[in-house]
């Protein structure tokens, strides 16, 4: 494996990897100014790429991070698209913008970073689905099949990457009731770990069914890191309830709040790691944290959960993938 661990900076990562930056496109999801992804975008740009997608709901945030980047490294293209993930027409019409873009053959790296936390009260998306895991995952699942031609176009070496936590130790993914009873048993913890054992699901699955294709798909914890949005609207002594929360939804305590903070640029580098360090092809489907390949409950690496979790969100979606 590369040496790099909790310190490493994403600037770091991709120097050290500019030769798998140089040339290719890569997309990227929640890209307001400040965020993982914002970061990950004016990283990868320092690493000569051809084109850089940033599907974002909020143009107006994304703005900042058009301009650094045309500061920084004026010759790598940047296109914003608007996309609520979270509204299916949305991200079926962002999917529809891309793949209509002769000027995008090919999508070699897609990085599926946006995410809520703890969304306080229980709150429908457009769909009726239960908004953490329609922004988390849904969202996502819908636009990464969407886009599925352009990534096998980019063929062997393709990756997706999607964003996840240490959070997915709060609890498994709730097959018998994923809509938390329409909201009459919802409890903001467990919506937040629900949808992040999803998205490590999702990565299993991918990895599944187009490793045969030379496509490599991860699930990245970035850490706790201050400086973000994410977590704006709550406070330090609301995350105590997450011990007891997976006592209940696990049968012990599962998950112990980690109070070593990361800077932007550090919780970073395993997002960029994940898209670029040839040592981790042969672990396709696996969970990083602090760049390393690290081992998830094992709810959320099982493949008959994954495969389930692949079907159930097709249904929701309402549309099926076989490319």
């Amino acid at each position: 494996m590369s040496p790099f661990g909790f310190e490493t900076s994403c600037e770091e990562v991709v120097e050290a990897f500019k030769d798998r930056v140089q040339g290719r496109t890569f997309l990227i999801t929640g890209t307001s100014a400040s965020g993982l992804g914002a970061t990950a975008a004016v990283a990868l740009s320092r690493g000569g790429p051809a084109h850089i997608l940033l599907v974002s709901r909020n143009k107006a945030k994304v703005d900042p991070v058009i301009e650094e980047i045309a500061k920084t490294s004026p010759g790598v293209k940047v296109t914003s698209l608007p996309c609520e993930l979270s509204d299916f027409e949305s991200v079926r019409r962002a999917a529809a913008t891309i793949n209509a873009d002769t000027t995008v053959p090919k999508i070699d790296v897609v990085l599926n970073n946006a995410g809520v936390m703890a969304i306080k009260d229980f709150t429908k998306d457009r769909q009726g689905y239960e908004m953490t895991l329609s922004s988390n995952h849904l969202g996502h699942f819908l636009l990464t099949n969407l886009l599925m031609p352009k990534i096998v176009a980019a063929g062997p070496g393709a990756r997706i990457v999607n964003v996840t936590s240490i959070g997915h130790r709060v609890g498994p993914f709730r097959f018998a009731d994923y809509n938390f009873s329409d909201g009459t048993s919802y409890d903001r913890w467990s919506a937040y770990g629900q949808s992040k054992t999803a998205n490590i699901l999702f990565s299993v699955e991918l990895a599944r069914r187009f490793g045969a294709r030379g496509i490599t798909s991860f699930a990245v914890h970035p850490g706790g890191i201050l400086e973000t949005n994410l977590a704006n609207h709550l406070a330090m002594d609301e995350f105590a309830e997450i011990e007891e929360i997976s006592r209940r939804n696990n049968g012990s305590v599962t998950f112990a709040m980690d109070h070593a903070f990361k800077t932007i640029a550090q919780g970073t580098a395993p997002l960029v790691a994940a898209c670029l360090d040839p040592a981790l092809v042969e672990h396709s489907g696996s969970f990083i944290q602090d760049c390393q390949v690290e081992q998830a409950l094992e709810y959320a690496t099982d493949p008959d959960n994954a495969t389930k979790l692949w079907a159930l969100s097709e249904q929701l979606v309402g549309q099926a993938f076989d490319v």
